[in-house]
């Protein structure tokens, strides 16, 4: 048995990329993971990956995957992941809030007021949707007097990275996840955010290979990059830390809290912090400023 089996969890944004090397993490650990994202059919999205493809990977990794097709831009879909997730399990320890609307020309040197507004979608799905996933989380943990809340991030948010909706949305995602820590606090459960550098994901290795350039700037260096499975195992780490709420409310850089709980990427890599290339958290844990 996994370190975290009985435990269950919901992964948003898990059909591909880092979130569903999160989903897998986690099931490794023997946790039952709910994999969300609007793909289900292979071939009808110009990357590879379906929630059906992810949920039958997690459980062949030992955990149980159940694969709910989301839009996380439809608050009753949402809904009825969450009333899913309580009426088949009568609980939830994890809530990772890692979907986002990444546009195509998020990497284009253009600026913002010649890219178009429709790109407002990474406020949509990616501020708006960890609210809404969190709002419907809480309301089964706080109950239950337990649970963790983990938003994905990145340096972002503090060092300017593709444009201005891009960090805008990052840094509201870090101060969501500071300030629902402090009303998640009496009932136990805590809210942190989680500071990803560059992510090997099916997305960032095309990228890598096809867009002039990309490799030479600071976000975008391979030799700093994990899998996407590194957060997953930090986040593992965290939901099996029985003082996980001393953290609360903070910002965490993934790559320092990974060498505090003695974690590496999947192929035994330290991964670096840039703490001092990109900069640093503004948040800290409520439990230090408080």
């Amino acid at each position: 048995m996994g370190a975290l089996s009985g435990k269950v969890a919901v992964v948003t944004g898990s059909s591909r990329g880092i979130g569903k090397g999160m989903a897998l993490a986690l099931a490794s650990e023997g946790a039952t993971v709910y994999v969300t994202g609007r793909t289900v059919t292979p071939g009808v999205h110009d990357l590879p990956g379906t929630v059906g493809e992810t949920a039958a990977q997690c459980t062949a990794r030992g955990g149980k995957g159940i694969a709910v097709a989301v839009d996380h831009a439809d608050d009753d879909e949402v809904a009825a992941l969450f009333d899913q997730v309580k009426t088949d399990e009568g609980r939830l320890d994890i809530l990772v809030n890692n979907a986002f609307a990444l546009p195509d020309d998020l990497t284009d040197p253009e600026p913002f007021w010649e890219k178009p507004l429709s790109n407002l979608q990474m406020l949509d799905v990616g501020v708006r949707s960890n609210f809404t996933a969190a709002w419907y989380a809480a309301r089964i943990m706080a109950p239950q007097q337990s649970g963790l809340i983990v938003a994905i991030s990145g340096y972002v948010g503090v060092s300017y990275t593709y444009g201005v909706l891009f960090g805008t949305a990052k840094s509201a995602a870090d101060r969501m996840a500071r300030d629902m820590a402090i009303e998640l606090q009496p009932h136990g459960v805590s809210s942190i955010s989680l500071w990803q550098g560059l992510t090997m994901t099916e997305r960032a290795e095309r990228n890598l290979a096809t867009i002039p350039g990309l490799q030479g700037r600071d976000a975008t260096r391979p030799q700093d990059g994990c899998s996407p499975e590194f957060p997953g195992r930090v986040i593992a780490a965290l939901a099996q830390d029985a003082d996980v709420m001393r953290l609360s409310g903070g910002t965490f850089i993934t790559a320092e809290l990974a060498q505090e709980y003695g974690v590496t990427d999947i192929d035994g890599r330290i991964i670096p912090s840039l703490r001092d290339r990109r900069g640093a958290p503004i948040w800290q844990p409520i439990a230090e400023t408080a």
